[in-house]
């Protein structure tokens, strides 16, 4: 269940007055001042991963991103209700009811024949994976609910019947589907008008539409899935988000994010269907990430340039050196993927805990945190609030940072010293060593995971860190 932050004091102290929280509204188009449904608390619902595969640390922005508006509302004394669902089961179709079906492919790609007791295994095996990634870049899953979104199939079921019987949903060969012209709003969210939707859909336009907007609620299936008024079948993906935050968290929330991907199709068919239902508005803020690149190409397992976070801890980095990396941009701008990049979030982060378990602790710098606040209320300004730590990190103390981390999330609380060797490196380490620091100066990834390997052989572990490799006996 929820678990709740209770509100005893400000967020940074006595004498600390926090100022308005600025959000960029994507319904709206513009900053809005932050002002929550209820004055006790915040729903907030965030997209959650298909579990068919690994994370990409393209994926994990978006979840870094919410992290840090959870952390956000935190401070400002908000008891915040979270949810990051978990797609786990087949024949979910893609944001544009086409293409092949992600679960269908992992099991495929593990030799699974295709059950649905194989895409429940498949599923738990990832979901588990994903929760350890964001325990890895400070994310605290015990204060959020993670749904199965196939233990709410007779909700999905239920809302569906719901839409047909209120006119908005309509019976083909293949399965049901949103009538998006019963809607007038349809297209609101990003401004996405009805020529803009039809411009953008099919190619192939599917015969068993009313309109090539229309989507798809229950996908018929001869073999597989659940039994429905409709056959046997599966739910549509888009429903079953609404499904999910209409049982969790009521029929109208505070928040809900996303990727930018999510804008056009997805998050416009949640809004359709849910106010369809209610006649009320669904969400007050829709909020969005936007994407990182790879030489100005997206990252994704489509693409065929993904990233996890296990690959980028191989090499030697902090995973939080990741989140620190996210927070230098703002997380509605774009930004490109370096190892160089990584290299110099992986050192700033060290250099920042290093001077954090310097500190002494002492009383909290009430002025500093002004301007702290400040930043982060201006639409979540976390490259400004980074910047403004090291302006004045010579005259910080370890109370005043500590403050600071519990809405950047970088884990300064949790650092301790690095144990070091009892005595120099000598003979094959000391050699290992030297040829593992000089293949990273030549950016030569390959070679230095291999010579980690070898050194991890000999029972040592190595990290890198602000002043270079960090060895410690196993």
């Amino acid at each position: 269940m929820f678990s709740f932050l209770k509100r005893t004091k400000p967020a940074g102290g006595p004498g600390v007055d926090l100022p308005p929280l600025m959000l960029h509204s994507t319904l709206s188009g513009t900053l809005e001042a932050f002002t929550p449904l209820s004055a006790k608390e915040v729903k907030m619902y965030n997209c959650g991963p298909t579990v068919y595969d690994y994370a990409t640390i393209g994926n994990l922005r978006s979840y870094i991103f919410a992290d840090t508006l959870r952390r956000t509302l935190d401070a400002w004394r908000y008891n915040v209700k979270q949810v990051i669902n978990i797609t786990d089961f087949g024949h979910l179709i893609s944001d544009a009811d086409e293409g092949e079906d992600k679960m269908t492919k992992g099991l495929k790609r593990e030799g699974l024949a295709l059950t649905m007791k194989n895409m429940r295994v498949l599923a738990e095996r990832y979901a588990e994976a994903f929760l350890e990634d964001l325990t890895s870049i400070g994310v605290d899953t015990k204060r959020i609910t993670f749904p199965r979104a196939s233990a709410y199939v007779p909700e999905q079921i239920a809302l569906i019947s719901t839409l047909e019987q209120k006119g908005y949903a309509y019976v083909a060969n293949d399965g049901v589907y949103f009538d998006t012209k019963k809607f007038a709003g349809y297209g609101k969210l990003g401004g996405m008008n009805a020529v803009e939707q039809e411009a953008g859909a099919r190619l192939e336009i599917n015969p068993e539409k009313r309109n090539p907007a229309d989507f798809i609620l229950w996908k018929s299936d001869n073999k597989l899935g659940w039994k429905s008024p409709w056959g046997l079948g599966f739910p549509g993906w888009h429903i079953e988000c609404t499904a999910m935050i209409f049982t969790l968290l009521g029929k109208q929330i505070d928040i809900h994010t996303g990727g930018i991907d999510h804008i056009s199709i997805h998050h416009n068919n949640e809004i359709a269907q849910a106010e369809a239902v209610t006649g009320k508005q669904f969400v007050r803020y829709w909020m969005h990430n936007e994407f990182i690149t790879i030489e100005s190409k997206r990252i994704g397992k489509s693409v065929g340039n993904a990233i996890t976070l296990k690959s980028f801890m191989d090499r030697g980095f902090s995973p939080r050196a990741l989140r620190y990396w996210y927070l230098t941009g703002h997380y509605r701008t774009p930004m490109n993927f370096t190892w160089d990049a990584l290299e110099g979030a992986n050192t700033a982060l060290a250099r920042l805990t290093r001077a954090y378990l310097e500190m002494k602790e002492g009383e909290l710098d009430k002025e500093f945190l002004q301007k702290f606040y400040a930043c982060i209320a201006n639409d979540l300004g976390t490259a400004q609030a980074l910047a403004l730590v090291w302006q004045h990190l010579p005259t910080l103390n370890k109370s005043t940072l500590k403050k600071v981390d519990e809405v950047l999330g970088l884990g300064f609380a949790e650092a301790r010293p690095p144990k070091k060797l009892a005595v120099e490196p000598k003979g094959e380490l000391d050699t290992l060593l030297k040829e593992r620091a000089n293949a990273r100066l030549a950016k030569n990834f390959t070679l230095a995971d291999e010579l980690r390997l070898k050194i991890e052989a000999l029972g040592f572990a190595v990290k890198d860190g602000a002043e270079g490799q960090e060895i410690t006996q196993k």
